[in-house]
């Protein structure tokens, strides 16, 4: 397998340089080059990476307007948050352009590395903690919307959707089989009059489910 085209986004240069230093020690990834001089989005677009790596903490302005612009000029590109804070609004509404992926700043190397190549993958990382403390919130609040709309199935299975979770991770938070849950999801998507999960997820945080 080819090395992963991995960009990191940071305003702070010697933490940028850091950490691309650190990944690079991998040879499962190849640091784009022109992250490791220049956080500018446009040049690192450019690039053409498989993986970014954006910090939030320190980025000017919001970071979901970053999100949007390489998700529209990199349409394929994998997009991980990187956070000293599990920020679930941030999440919440990232989630909505198809980020995969959200690291607190504690996490080991050799972990973040394992959950950057999951993402590669096509899997969904969010850390545990952040994961854990939406779900907990999700557990106490209601759908706003018309009841009768969704079932409760329906809406735990949107929830899950709404956080990023594949189709494996809902069978296994809601321990369903995976046909289940994609028998819900296509009810889900017919009711709503939706054809793809990041309309389900936008539909879900608008109506307060998330």
């Amino acid at each position: 397998m080819r090395p992963v085209r991995l960009a990191v986004i940071e305003q702070q240069a010697l933490f940028r340089k850091s950490l691309c230093q650190l990944v690079a020690k991998d040879e499962r990834f190849f640091i784009v080059p022109e992250c490791v001089e220049s956080c500018e989005l446009s040049r690192i677009a450019a690039g053409k990476p498989d993986l970014v790596l954006l910090d939030v903490d320190f980025h000017k302005g919001d970071p979901v307007d970053a999100v949007k612009y390489l998700r529209e000029s990199q349409p394929n590109v994998k997009i991980c948050l990187l956070s000293m804070h599990a920020q679930q609004d941030l999440l919440a509404r990232s989630l909505i352009f198809g980020v995969e992926g959200y690291v607190i700043k504690d996490i080991a190397p050799a972990d973040l590395n394992r959950a950057l190549l999951m993402i590669f993958g096509g899997d969904v990382y969010v850390d545990p903690r952040l994961a854990g403390n939406m779900l907990r919130r999700l557990s106490t609040r209601r759908y706003r919307s018309d009841p009768t709309e969704l079932s409760d199935r329906e809406t735990d299975v949107i929830r899950l959707i709404a956080l990023g979770l594949s189709n494996k991770q809902i069978s296994e938070k809601l321990f369903l089989s995976e046909k289940t849950v994609k028998n819900h999801i296509s009810r889900i998507f017919s009711k709503l009059n939706v054809t793809a999960r990041t309309q389900a997820a936008i539909h879900a945080i608008k109506n307060g489910i998330v």
